[in-house]
């Protein structure tokens, strides 16, 4: 098997893409067979070098390596202008100079069902020759056969009149040439596949199996956007989640076994992956799904790992102490700083906490906390716990009215690892200065 995930450098990689090039590499290594990377990079304008990077540095935080590429489409260019000449040599293709208005002329003298058929001329664009007889059948892996009658089919233009080369052709042409056997995109290219099979044919060659894949919707049914959050693989990367966590729920958005299983290893994926799981209906993108995924597979990181992910992302050292106390409550990398930010920046500014929490009525208990913590011969969880639970005790009240206004004390806010575990953390001279200081 020879695959190939071959995008259009205008931007970052987005969702939908990426879950092309995911299926595109798991086929490849579930058949050992080869990944290629090409860019399609003829919109010379849009196709910039800053754009093609951003492809693929998605492609490798995802960890899809490809085999062989990125080779440029653009640079193909002579291979697609000798075919176009070969086709007109053989007959298999015409110049014309036909506008859109000579085709609905055509049309309107033949009927609309009819493909429309030119006239030769001595210079103009190139058209494919589609004979009036027959079929093109399109045996999709995903959908079945998609049949076409030829005699419904327009004359392809395949080039310009300076000879240079349409989509469709150059596709065609590379596919063949780079051997690929199934070419497996998204279910926008299904009417372009057609006219890519008939260049085949003129050329007399084959096609590859195809594999045509729903588009991906947001969680109200509308096709995937900006308004669904993250909408691109660069924002999912920014936003804290981890390249393993989205690998396994963009391949749950379209395929799924009889396991059912929602959890499911990279290795296990590439075992069990094939086309006969995949399904047609449009797949909807729920960032709070994955966000939950996301979280079980960050939960499962070691100490050391999470740690090692924490500090790569923040980009500072030394976070594996507060890792260690505030790993179960975030869900993605991007959680941690505001989660605990305040233990090296200080208690952070968030009014209404500070209003409820840390006025007159509740000093009183945070002095009752400020003389128990400094009475501690040990700065431990277990003796500075024994200490606060001892404070809730005398005070005659529910622990959150002791814990809350501490927390605000030191946090800013109401919201941040376990108290005690933050207190350690903090040690005996921060935490005390915070709470004189909210007092």
């Amino acid at each position: 098997m020879r695959v190939r995930f071959a995008p259009s450098p205008t931007g970052q990689l987005h969702i939908g893409g990426a879950r092309t090039a995911l299926y595109n590499w798991l086929a490849a290594r579930h058949a050992d067979g080869i990944f290629v990377l090409r860019i399609e990079d003829t919109d010379r304008e849009r196709s910039t070098p800053e754009n093609t990077a951003q492809i693929l540095e998605a492609l490798v935080w995802l960890d899809l390596e490809w085999d062989e590429g990125p080779f440029s489409q653009a640079d193909n260019e002579p291979r697609h202008r000798a075919v176009v000449e070969q086709l007109l040599a053989d007959g298999r293709a015409y110049r014309t100079n036909a506008t859109a208005d000579d085709v609905r002329a055509w049309k309107d003298e033949h009927g609309d069902d009819r493909g429309f058929r030119g006239t030769p001329e001595a210079e103009g664009a190139v058209r494919l020759r589609v004979p009036d007889g027959g079929e093109t059948v399109i045996d999709d892996l995903i959908r079945g056969a998609t049949i076409f009658q030829n005699i419904h089919l327009d004359d392809p233009v395949i080039a310009r009149a300076d000879g240079s080369p349409l989509y469709n052709l150059a596709v065609a042409v590379d596919d063949l040439d780079a051997g690929i056997t199934d070419v497996i995109r998204g279910v926008d290219h299904l009417s372009n596949t057609q006219k890519q099979v008939l260049v085949l044919e003129a050329m007399g060659e084959k096609s590859p199996r195809y594999a045509h894949l729903s588009l991906l919707h947001g969680p109200d049914g509308k096709k995937l956007s900006k308004r669904h959050g993250a909408e691109s693989v660069q924002e999912l990367r920014d936003k804290g989640y981890l390249p393993e966590a989205v690998r396994n729920y963009l391949t749950l958005l379209g395929w799924g076994d009889a396991d059912d299983e929602t959890l499911i290893s990279t290795s296990e994926l590439v075992r069990r992956f094939d086309f006969a799981s995949v399904t047609q209906a449009p797949a909807q993108f729920d960032e709070a799904k994955l966000r939950w995924i996301n979280g079980r597979y960050l939960h499962a990181l070691s100490h050391d790992d999470l740690t090692a992910r924490v500090e790569a992302f923040v980009g500072r050292d030394g976070l594996g102490p507060a890792v260690a106390i505030a790993g179960e409550k975030i869900q993605t990398l991007a959680e941690f700083w505001p989660l605990c930010g305040f233990i090296w920046d200080g208690p952070c500014d968030d009014p209404p906490a500070r209003e409820k929490w840390l006025g007159a009525a509740n000093a009183p208990a945070l002095a009752a906390v400020r003389e128990a913590l400094m009475a501690l011969d040990q700065w431990n969880r277990g003796a500075i716990e024994a200490s606060l639970r001892g404070v809730v005790e005398a005070q005659g009240v529910k622990p959150n009215a002791v814990f809350q206004p501490l927390r605000v004390a030191l946090a800013g806010t109401t919201v941040s690892p376990g108290i005690f575990e933050t207190l350690e953390l903090l040690g005996r001279e921060e935490s005390l200065k915070r709470l004189g200081d909210a007092i």
